[in-house]
């Protein structure tokens, strides 16, 4: 295994190309983005030296490996930095998967902005560029959870003379060559994919003028701006958008073109060392390699269109596959693992069982602006057609040493359901499932499924029917593990109590529960902030305040006692009162006396009256027979049983 260079004794006193600073530890594996950055620069014979989590409180780090020849790359990491940090209720994490250890604060807040500004304190002139999910969806203006307020372009606040949004493969190796040539940074404006700042704009064409960044920017201003550049993601149809910033002006290029199948398939045929650097074997490793180690990916992009998802924004709708010769190749080397035990765990991707174009037409005329291919009906145009995927999978699991072949990444059950065809479906449930398959509905509302982007329930439903029917007849027990959210715009608690009273049907209660939450680049965030539908200019209910996403979190987890006041306080407010008892589709019991209780005091009740009416009844049935003798016996017994439970009730 033969990793890149980390330390400055590894390049031997010379220059390297390229000085890539991370926020993640270094994973040498095509499922973290600065490896493949730097495996596909390597590769266009460049070097590249790492430089991985480093002290950002001084400049030492930064100037590890001196100046480098073309240009410093900056990525805060996988995850933007603060999600990493933070959850959904702004509370700090205590763990941090990307880094060594698990151990928390390796990397700053908004990292790409820290590292950027750091390495222009040592070096004036150096080209910067910047990019990774973290800069990608904060390429323009973007509302900032943290901030609870509009940022402006994260190019202009790191002190970054260049953006590269999207995957990045296609954008890195062009400014490579260009710098190479000695092109000055300022003067490459015109890839695709990349975003620059300016001050002249008078040589461009054919653009999108967003409304111009302003402190005073109305929510309305705002959602205008949102819209137009979520109707250019795509790279046939899109624009180029410039955002004026006082006489700056952010100009974003329209986005690169996909990767063919030949290219996608050289990015993964690398020789990555598919592990974290040694360095970090002494902290027990980096825990994020345990999710990807043995899983493979087999295609990028996604025309889902969920609203809260961000996939739209960085890897577009057109959906790009590996071929199989390439996902072969990958599931072998997998198989020679020392700690592989004949599982693999995914065969997928964004959605995995997305294996071409949504249809003919979106290779040619591109994806449509202001139509989605799934929601809330599938388009007529929709290929829907499992076969490739179904021949992908057989092929892996036919591989010697695989003992089984797991599909853990999103399947998209509704598209799943338009099939005609339930050859997958069978299989799947045969073959591909580990006990449990999760799937995403998200909700059950369909008013709140609807600003999520999402299809009815009565086709989860109709698919969770199925699922149990099909394993039935395969002989085998397993189950749906739905994923849902709380709190999205258009949940109001109305919502969230129908949600609940779902999951008490079903007995399911989650171990964990997902709040929305608001990242930039999503539709979902934009309604978040605006309280606004940009597409209709509509009014979205939207919870926001501490308490109430608390309490349709509670409602998810209603059987948690700890929740319990949550949950009341709640159904009160909601006017459900009705589910506070001791019926079967009562949430919660009122608090104070058990349903057993409430039952003993009625026995006990009902047997002080019959005590007080047992001397007639004694006396009347001792004269008749020698039963009444017996029955008097028996009367006595009951008399003393309730009147030792009646002491023990009261004492």
């Amino acid at each position: 295994m033969k990793f890149l260079p980390t330390t400055p004794e590894e390049i031997k006193g010379q220059s390297v190309d390229f000085v890539l600073v991370t926020g993640d530890a270094y994973v040498d594996h095509p499922s973290f983005g600065a490896s493949v950055i730097a495996r596909v620069l390597v590769d266009a014979g460049f070097s590249v030296a790492i430089l991985a989590q480093p002290d950002w409180k001084s400049r030492k780090d930064f100037e590890r490996f001196g100046q480098p020849r073309l240009a410093f790359l900056v990525t805060g990491g996988n995850i933007d930095s603060m999600v990493n940090h933070y959850s959904v209720a702004l509370k700090k994490r205590k763990k941090d998967s990307y880094s060594a250890g698990g151990e928390i604060g390796k990397r700053p807040n908004r990292a790409t902005i820290v590292y950027g500004n750091k390495i222009r304190e040592s070096y004036k002139n150096v080209p910067i560029i910047i990019g990774g999910l973290e800069a990608s969806l904060r390429r323009m203006s973007h509302y900032d959870y943290w901030d609870n307020g509009v940022r402006r372009s994260i190019l202009l606040d790191s002190s970054a003379d260049l953006l590269v949004y999207g995957m990045g493969e296609k954008q890195i190796v062009e400014i490579a060559r260009a710098l190479d040539n000695n092109t000055p940074i300022c003067q490459i404006k015109g890839v695709k994919g990349t975003v620059y700042k300016t001050k002249d704009i008078s040589v461009l064409k054919d653009y999108v003028m967003l409304p111009d960044f302003k402190q005073d920017n109305t929510k309305e201003d705002y959602a205008k701006s949102f819209v137009i550049q979520y109707e250019n993601t795509d790279f046939k149809t899109a624009k180029v958008l410039i955002e004026n910033y006082n006489g700056i002006f952010v100009v974003q290029n329209t986005p690169a073109l996909p990767l063919t199948t030949s290219e996608f398939d050289k990015v993964y045929s690398f020789p990555y060392a598919r592990t974290y650097h040694p360095m970090y074997e002494k902290n027990g490793g980096v825990p994020a390699i345990e999710e990807v180690k043995f899983s493979i990916i087999s295609n990028r992009g996604c025309y889902g269109g969920c609203n809260f998802c961000a996939l739209t924004f960085h890897q577009g709708r057109v959906v790009q596959a590996r071929s199989h010769k390439s996902i072969l190749i990958e599931a072998e080397k997998i198989t020679y693992d020392e700690d592989f035990k004949g599982y693999i765990h995914d065969v997928g991707g964004p959605t995995a069982n997305f294996r071409g174009s949504a249809c003919d037409k979106q290779l040619t005329h591109g994806s449509c602006k202001n139509k989605q291919c799934l929601f809330p009906k599938p388009c007529k145009s929709l290929k829907i057609d499992h076969s490739d995927y179904l021949s992908l999978l057989k092929k892996v699991r036919q591989l010697p040493k695989v003992k089984k072949v797991f599909v853990r990444s999103g399947i998209r059950y509704d598209y799943l359901m338009y099939d005609k065809s339930d050859q997958f479906f069978r299989e799947l449930c045969e073959h591909h499932v580990s006990g449990q398959l999760k799937v995403a509905p998200e909700h059950i509302s369909d008013r709140v499924l609807e600003k999520m982007g999402k299809p009815s329930f009565d086709l989860y439903e109709k698919f969770a029917e199925k699922f149990y029917d099909i394993n039935k007849k395969l002989g085998k027990k397993q189950f749906l593990v739905p994923y849902l959210i709380s709190s999205h715009p258009g949940s109001d608690l109305n919502a969230a109590i129908e949600l609940a009273l779902y999951l008490k049907k079903i007995n399911h209660t989650p171990e964990q529960v997902q709040d929305f939450y608001p990242t930039p680049g999503t539709l979902s965030t934009c309604m978040y902030y605006t309280e606004i539908d940009p597409r209709t200019n509509r009014k979205v209910y939207v919870p926001k305040t501490v308490k109430e996403k608390a309490m349709q979190r509670a409602l998810m987890q209603y059987r948690h006692p700890s929740n319990y006041n949550l949950v009341k306080e709640a159904l009160i407010k909601a006017g459900r009162e009705d589910l506070i008892g001791f019926e079967k589709d009562c949430l919660i019991r009122p608090r104070g006396h058990s349903k057993q209780q409430d039952l003993t005091k009625k026995t006990v009740k009902q047997g002080a009256a019959y005590v007080a009416n047992a001397p007639k009844a004694r006396s009347a049935k001792h004269s008749k027979s020698k039963k009444g003798t017996i029955k008097n016996v028996q009367n006595t017994r009951r008399k003393n049983e309730l009147n030792r439970k009646t002491k023990k009730l009261f004492t």
